[in-house]
């Protein structure tokens, strides 16, 4: 079954990559510092934070004193479990991300309290050395986290959003 995920570039006291996956109604939540990369070499740290409606995945905007783009979305499906819900409760999820930038098989493992890893499998769309800051639009305006701040609906350099309609909205089989 296809479930949603968004990445959200997220401008708060530090900047941060918030990874939303749907599973059972809520985006389920981890702030990933360093962002998602698709370099297999890399580990990353995630924390697991409050879960968020369905709506805030397509949030664009001013956030308090920070900003907020959608820096990524698309379809998981998980892998080497039935039950994802029960996966994440036993401390590791296999996953699949079909998005604009990410793709490929990712894992989170889980490794005390609230702290968790993210990797990137050896897969054929492992890119060693890809680093999340050198993509730094979105998916969907194609603006930047500069751009939102300073109050622009559009990006100022005229890229529009993916083409790709099928990879840049919200796409979930949840309900259907």
């Amino acid at each position: 079954m296809k479930r949603g995920f968004v990445v959200q570039r997220h401008r708060a006291s530090r900047l941060h990559y918030d990874l939303r996956l749907e599973l059972d109604g809520v985006l389920v939540s981890w702030a990933v510092p360093k962002g998602p990369t698709l370099d297999p070499a890399v580990r990353r740290g995630a924390y697991h934070v409050e879960d968020h409606a369905l709506s805030h995945a397509d949030f664009e905007g001013k956030l308090g004193t920070g900003d907020v783009i959608v820096w990524d979305n698309g379809s998981w499906v998980p892998r080497e479990a039935d039950d994802p819900a029960a996966a994440l409760a036993a401390g590791e999820l296999h996953f699949d991300l079909y998005g604009v930038k990410l793709h490929g098989r990712f894992v989170l493992i889980h490794t005390r309290g609230k702290d968790w890893l993210l990797l990137h499998k050896r897969d054929e769309h492992a890119v060693e050395g890809w680093n999340p800051e050198d993509h730094p639009r979105s998916v969907v305006s194609g603006r930047t986290n500069d751009d939102v701040q300073a109050g622009l609906s559009f990006s100022p350099s005229g890229i529009p959003f993916s083409a790709d309609r099928e990879n840049t909205e919200w796409i979930s089989d949840e309900g259907a």
